[in-house]
Formats: C-alpha cells, sequence, structure tokens
C-alpha cells in the first residue's frame, strides 16, 4: 500500500490508530519489564530476609542455653541434629551447613549426605566467599523453566570465628506475581479495547472535521477557470492555517478575475486589429486593378474612336466586378461581426436544410432525413446560415478534375439533432486540422477564411458542437449536433 497515494483523511484516521496501538504496546512492554524488574528484586531481597532471619536463628540455637556442646566447626552436626529441621520448617526453606573447606555438615534434606554432587562445594564457590568483602556469594542458575538462587554465607561465633558457611537454596516461585501480571494485561487490554474504539470513533470525525474544509477549499480550486467567474470560499469556523489559505484563495480569485477581463480585452483587441488587417489586405487586392483600370481608361479614352462605347463597356465591367469584390468582403466581415441572436423559433429542421439547398439548385447535392419532420428550436435564417457555408465549402474543396458528391443528412436521437454533410473533396491536411475553425484561415486563394469560423460561433450559441472527419484525397465530412431544447 503507497501510504502517499492515500487521501489526508485517511492518514490522519490510520496515524491516529498508529499511535494508540503503539502506545498499548508501549505500555504493556513497560507492565512487562517493570513486572521481571520487580520479580528480581523481590526474590532478592526475600533471599536476603531468609537468610539474615536464619543466621539469626542459628546464633541463638549456638549461644543458647540449651546447647552444651563446645562451639566449633565438628560439633556443629551434633548441635543441629534436631533443630536444624525445626529452623528449615519455620523458615519454608532448606537449609545446609558446610566446614570452611567446603565439605557438607548437615542438610535439613533428607538423603542429601548420600548426594556426592552435593556433598562438597566447588573451589569457585569457596573462592567467592573469601574474596568478597562481606564473604557473602549467591549463585544464580535456570533449570528446567525455573529460576534459582543459591546463597553462600559465613556462621561465626560470638568471637566473630569462621565455624562454618551457610547454604540457602532458593526457588524463585512467581506464581503469585504472575498471576497479578495477567489480571494486569488483561484489565489494561480490555482499557485499551475501549480507548481504540473511542479512537476510531474520534479519529474519523476529526479526520472529517479537518479535511473537510479543504474538500471545499480543493472543489473550488478544481472547478476554477480563467473565462468564467469564480465563486470565492465562505468557510465560518476553521482554523488559523486553513483561514490563510482560504484568503490566499480569495485573493487569487480577485487577481485571477482581473486578469481574465485584461485578457479578454487583448485578445478582442488582437483579434481586431489582424482582422482590420485582412480587411484591409482584401480590400487593397480589388483596389489595385481598379486604379489601372482607371488611369489605363484616362490615358485611352478618345470621344472620337468607334470603339469607345465597347471600351468603356469594359472598363465599367472590370470595374464592377471588383466592386463586387470588395462588397463580398464587406459582407463577409459584417456576417461574422454579428453574433447569432438566439431567437429559438420552433421549426422542423428538415425543411430548413431543404430550403437551404434549393439555392444551389444541384443535382450532385444529395439530401436524406431519419424523419420527415425533426422539431427543434433554432433561429431560421442561422440556420440557413450554418448550411449553406458548410455546402458552399464542401463544393469548393472538391477538385475541378473531379465529379462533385455532396451528401447532406438530417438525423435525431433523445436530445439532438445530427446535420452531416459530407463532400468527395481533396480533405483537410494533417497541419491544417487545428486551423480550420480559426477566423481569416483559408486554403481557398480567394475568400477571408471566415465561413467555417461563424458556423462554429452560430453553434456554439446554441449550445452545440461541430467537428469533422477528414481523409486525404477522399474527402470531408461535417458533423454538427444541437440540442432539440435550449
Amino acid at each position: 500500500m503507497n501510504i502517499k497515494k492515500l487521501s489526508l483523511r485517511t492518514r490522519i484516521f490510520l496515524a491516529m490508530m498508529f499511535l494508540v496501538l503503539l502506545a498499548s504496546i508501549l505500555i504493556s512492554a513497560v507492565a512487562i519489564y517493570q513486572y521481571k524488574e520487580q520479580s528480581e528484586d523481590y526474590h532478592t531481597e526475600r533471599l536476603g530476609r531468609k537468610e539474615e532471619n536464619i543466621q539469626t536463628h542459628i546464633r541463638r540455637v549456638l549461644n543458647g542455653r540449651q546447647n552444651t556442646w563446645e562451639v566449633k566447626t565438628e560439633n556443629i552436626p551434633i548441635i543441629f541434629k534436631e533443630e536444624i529441621y525445626n529452623i528449615a520448617d519455620i523458615h519454608k526453606l532448606q537449609i545446609n551447613l558446610y566446614d570452611l573447606d567446603g565439605n557438607l555438615l548437615i542438610s535439613s534434606r533428607a538423603g542429601l549426605q548420600n548426594t556426592a554432587a552435593d556433598k562438597c562445594l566447588s573451589a569457585e564457590v569457596l573462592n567467592a566467599i573469601t574474596n568478597t568483602a562481606t564473604h557473602r556469594f549467591v549463585d544464580k542458575h535456570t533449570e528446567n523453566g525455573e529460576t534459582f538462587q543459591s546463597s553462600y554465607t559465613i556462621i561465626s561465633d560470638q568471637h566473630s570465628k569462621s565455624l562454618a558457611i551457610l547454604n540457602l537454596p532458593y526457588l524463585e516461585k512467581d506464581d503469585f506475581l504472575t498471576k497479578e501480571l495477567e489480571e494486569f494485561l488483561k484489565r489494561i487490554g480490555l482499557a485499551f479495547t475501549f480507548i481504540f474504539l473511542m479512537a476510531i470513533i474520534l479519529a474519523f470525525l476529526l479526520s472529517k472535521y479537518i479535511t473537510k474544509s479543504l474538500k471545499a477549499i480543493s472543489d473550488k480550486i478544481n472547478t476554477t477557470r480563467l473565462e468564467k467567474r469564480n465563486e470565492k470560499i465562505e468557510i465560518d469556523t476553521t482554523s488559523e492555517e486553513i483561514s490563510t489559505l482560504v484568503n490566499s484563495y480569495n485573493s487569487m480569485i480577485d487577481e485571477l478575475e482581473e486578469s481574465a477581463v485584461q485578457l479578454a480585452r487583448s485578445e478582442r483587441e488582437q483579434a481586431w486589429r489582424e482582422m482590420a488587417k485582412q480587411v484591409a489586405h482584401e480590400i487593397k487586392n480589388p483596389l489595385t486593378p481598379m486604379r489601372l483600370t482607371v488611369q489605363n481608361f484616362q490615358r485611352k479614352f478618345n470621344p472620337e474612336d468607334e470603339n469607345i462605347h465597347l471600351k468603356v463597356n469594359e472598363y465599367s465591367k472590370t470595374l464592377i466586378q471588383q466592386i463586387d469584390t470588395m462588397s463580398s468582403i464587406a459582407s463577409a466581415f459584417s456576417n461574422f461581426a454579428k453574433m447569432p441572436a438566439q431567437q429559438n423559433e420552433t421549426l422542423n429542421v428538415v425543411n430548413i436544410v431543404k430550403l437551404a439547398l434549393d439555392i444551389f439548385n444541384e443535382d450532385y447535392i444529395a439530401f436524406s432525413a431519419e424523419q420527415e419532420e425533426i422539431i427543434a428550436k433554432f433561429d431560421r435564417a442561422q440556420l440557413i446560415r450554418l448550411v449553406t457555408n458548410l455546402v458552399k465549402n464542401g463544393i469548393q474543396s472538391i477538385p475541378d478534375h473531379r465529379t462533385p458528391k455532396i451528401n447532406v443528412a438530417v438525423t435525431t436521437d433523445e436530445y439532438n439533432v445530427v446535420i452531416t454533410i459530407a463532400d468527395n473533396g481533396s480533405g483537410i491536411s494533417e497541419e491544417n486540422m487545428d486551423k480550420v475553425f480559426e477566423p481569416k484561415f483559408t486554403t481557398k486563394t480567394s475568400g477571408m477564411g471566415l465561413g467555417l469560423a461563424m458556423v462554429k460561433n452560430i453553434v456554439e450559441t446554441y449550445k452545440g458542437s461541430i467537428t469533422f472527419n477528414t481523409e486525404k484525397d477522399k474527402g470531408t465530412t461535417f458533423i454538427v449536433i444541437f440540442p432539440k431544447q435550449n
């Protein structure tokens, strides 16, 4: 699982769950460690207390009135022949007494005298007892999963003369402490289960609260567009960081709107500059032959020439042709500049398209309709202009050596009207596909290249779309789609 790809809300939720689990594990680990430390301290202190009490008891036996034997090492087995069992029973601990050379003198454990391994202390133990200031040594080892401590200390008489070595074997029994630990872990487990459930609820609510403001900001940012008016974010109660982010976004919206206005103004100015240049260029083209014609007429005019009327007619015809060219340029510019007036007339699209095609009156233009009547809301004049421009564009794309063929079809679905106009012309080259609907773009030797731009403008005004499919040297199909109701 990639943590970076998770949402902020999920990461906050998982982080809180992880912290709760980590806390429960750490507290449990500390509790177990503390139990072990307390257990070791308890057994060490308990053995020390047992050893001190037994030593006191042994000294009382040695120095008591009931002891009629001389207090020396050789008499230890006789002195404690019966008493050692009483001491062991009172203190609930096994007692072994060794001489100073490590040989067993007497033990409270029956049969120990017969065990060779326990009848003599090792040199390591004797050296440890001798070389320590307290003359005490504790051996700790584990057998069969149980821990044993065995303490060795010197027993002295009233004159501090060493008599024997006291050995106390001690088994660490942790049954009580282990039970206490298990009870504690059960209780803490129940507590952490409750805390974990509460943490899930709290993490869910907290992560939702934290990310609520961020989601609102994210939604607003996703819908932010340069070409439209964007709404500011208004959040009543939130943290200082979120408030700073919201204020920054709102400031950005103000700057964006100002930039959009400036950009739109700049684009409009640039578009009109380019259009003015294009119009001026197109107008200059017919002005040049008009000027030359007038100059030539002025230079060669002779009232007595018998062909003067014929020459005047030729000159006039040339001027009229150039004037018509200028007029068509002005009309094209005027038509493009006019935005389609959204007169949502309820009309039969099939009849209007037929009417538009009647203007051409050509046999190679074929028309088909899915139904005899397809009703939609559209401006009648704009729809005729749309069809005539696309058909005219298709006719002009057909090479002179090829038999023209134009197919116009009107179809419909539940919500839209679809008009397709297909030609068998030269097609659109790949490098020109992105420029087809741009104003003043044209591949023809005449015209201003405003026809398709105007068509696109009309279609988009009525919330429709225009696309095309083309194949080099085989033709192009334009597809116009607009809603029946808008």
